[in-house]
């Protein structure tokens, strides 16, 4: 389920928490929905399990899922809740990249058509959110 670019300067644990909240914004990954085991996504994925468990470290760290002892990882009820407060706080850098845009000369009507785009695509079950510069 997880797609991981093991070529990617970015580090594991971070490309697999990005995966996490990519699945629970786009609910494959449900409020108090049981996580793998670090122990069977490290091999699914063919990654160490200290890097499984940092990126479950940082989940919980953010209130995204929560540990039960002996029993595993569990998704918040809360963590569409959290994600989206996370990427609220974000907009600033958004609005700077639209500025970068504007200054590159792309238009106004292009940037609010993949706005528009990207909201009409909000409730489409097979949509990964991915590759929405193709307008750019």
């Amino acid at each position: 389920m997880f797609h991981i670019d093991v070529m990617s300067r970015r580090p594991v644990y971070e490309q697999l928490v990005d995966e996490v909240e990519h699945y629970i914004l786009r609910g494959v990954l449900l409020p108090d929905q049981q996580m793998q085991s670090v122990r069977s996504l490290s091999m699914e994925l063919a990654v160490n399990p200290n890097t499984v468990q940092k990126a479950y470290s940082e989940l919980d760290r953010r209130g995204i899922v929560y540990a039960v002892p002996g029993r595993g990882c569990f998704i918040s009820s809360s963590a569409r809740e959290r994600i989206g407060e996370r990427m609220r706080q974000g907009l600033g850098n958004f609005t700077e990249q639209v500025y970068e845009l504007a200054l590159a000369g792309i238009e106004k009507e292009t940037v609010i058509s993949c706005v528009e785009d990207a909201f009409s695509r909000k409730g489409e079950s097979n949509d990964t959110g991915r590759g929405l510069d193709e307008k750019i």
